[in-house]
């Protein structure tokens, strides 16, 4: 999406090597560079009324887009999505649901349906009983390594985005250009539409961030903020880098105690604290996930021995290290 960041790129740096992000608006830019596209499945489903389908919980952010039709959506404890022609659904958190061509239709696990395989990470899929058709492409973006980024974790459970909604000319040019891709389908096409999707993807949570101006709080309103948010997008950027107190408030621009201050304030936590937290989450999912052992991790994020990185742990999570 942004600028490339491996994990530990500069660990072992000081903090006087490492460039200041800039003031403004794109320091949400700098938090976001790290949701880099590794995989998406993706799926061209045409269905003909009536037709339900069961889509079972899967890691990752789920995307619906209508491109001829409509759709109900609904998943536990949500209120039912109506999606007509050009809308798009957006599940960040990768949820079970289902997807109907109305309230009263039963539905079916996707898997009893037999979608056919068409390459690696596409199907299609055509059912239902032959009345009014519906074409829809069910994509499920994965990110490069295992991602603990704030702002997915944040995100709604839906995000319901209408075509006469959007004042996003370019969120509307993209969807125009997937809606094309799905109805002719062509060679390569799993790949434009994964890139298609990535950068929707990407459009969206930057809008619903955008809209959520006024109501900011917490994580959100502090990498908005010109001086806390420059800290916070080089902690993000940088996690292997000896940050401390000082340093951290220079990138700010500002005092030692007035840094402090306002880091709390709007995050109700110390910047060392959350420093310590944010390298511990990144290495729990590292490991958990086998992107790397646990001295991998314990290099990529500066600590001179796995040793060390094990005591700095236990002090920040309360438990031994993940293993």
């Amino acid at each position: 999406m942004y600028a490339e960041f491996k994990p530990g790129d500069r660990a072992g740096l000081g903090a006087e090597s490492v460039c200041v992000p800039p003031r403004g608006p794109d320091l949400l830019s700098e938090v976001l560079q790290d949701l880099r596209l590794s995989n998406a499945t993706y799926g061209r489903s045409e269905l003909t009324a009536p037709w339900g389908i069961q889509i079972p919980f899967k890691e990752g952010v789920r995307f619906h887009f209508v491109a001829e039709g409509r759709c109900l959506m609904r998943s536990d404890g949500l209120k039912p999505v109506m999606m007509n022609e050009g809308d798009v659904v957006l599940l960040p958190h990768g949820s079970a649901h289902e997807i109907a061509n109305d309230p009263t239709c039963a539905t079916r696990p996707l898997a009893e349906l037999e979608p056919a395989l068409v390459g690696n990470g596409t199907y299609r899929l055509a059912a239902g009983g032959g009345g009014e058709r519906s074409l829809i492409v069910c994509c499920t973006i994965g990110f490069e390594g295992p991602t603990a980024n704030p702002l997915l974790e944040m995100l709604p459970s839906v995000i319901h985005v209408r075509r006469d909604e959007i004042r996003d000319s370019y969120i509307a040019t993209v969807l125009g250009l997937m809606a094309e891709e799905v109805r002719t389908p062509r060679i390569g096409g799993a790949t434009v539409m994964a890139r298609l999707a990535d950068i929707i993807l990407t459009h969206i949570v930057r809008t619903w961030v955008e809209s959520a101006d006024a109501q900011l709080t917490g994580w959100l309103a502090a990498i908005q903020d010109p001086q806390v948010g420059r800290a916070l997008a080089v902690i993000h950027r940088d996690p292997g880098v000896a940050w401390t107190l000082d340093s951290l408030a220079e990138i700010a621009g500002m005092s030692r105690s007035q840094f402090s201050r306002r880091f709390g304030k709007l995050l109700k936590i110390s910047p060392t604290r959350y420093l310590a937290l944010w390298r511990m989450r990144l290495a729990t999912a590292w490991i958990r996930n086998n992107f790397m052992t646990v001295a991998e991790a314990a290099s990529r994020l500066g600590y001179e021995s796995e040793a060390s990185f094990s005591r700095a742990f236990k002090r920040a999570m309360g438990i031994p290290r993940a293993s």
